[in-house]
């Protein structure tokens, strides 16, 4: 279950990069991530597709580089809804990306207790 979600290998590359920062990586994302998800959420409310795009793009990025690949995706295409100034299925879209991060945010969090009790 958790390769749907996350990339392993993307997680063990981050963990020989940082090392003993793999753990502030893995909060900053989480916090980052909130952040990301309430720029999304009040773009949509302004129906500002050009705000949407930005904000998607931008979060797409971020789940990229920790191996959130599902995440990336449905990020991707509500990046694209906004390229195309199409947000009528943007509301639906935003749901499904923030039902993806609560599982994100669950094995990230379970990754973090498991690498610090391997240290």
């Amino acid at each position: 279950m958790v390769e749907e979600h996350l990339d392993s290998a993307v997680l063990l590359a981050l963990q020989d990069v940082m090392e003993d920062e793999y753990p502030l990586l893995l909060d900053t994302f989480l916090a980052d991530s909130d952040e990301r998800l309430r720029s999304l959420q009040g773009a949509l409310q302004q129906a500002d597709a050009q705000a949407v795009r930005l904000a998607a793009h931008s979060f797409k990025g971020s789940c990229s580089n920790m191996g959130a690949t599902r995440l990336a995706v449905l990020c991707r295409q509500l990046e694209e809804l906004g390229r195309h100034e199409q947000l009528q299925p943007a509301p639906e879209l935003l749901a499904r990306i923030e039902a993806e991060f609560a599982i994100v945010r669950i094995l990230l969090k379970s990754e973090r207790q498991r690498y610090l009790f391997r240290t």
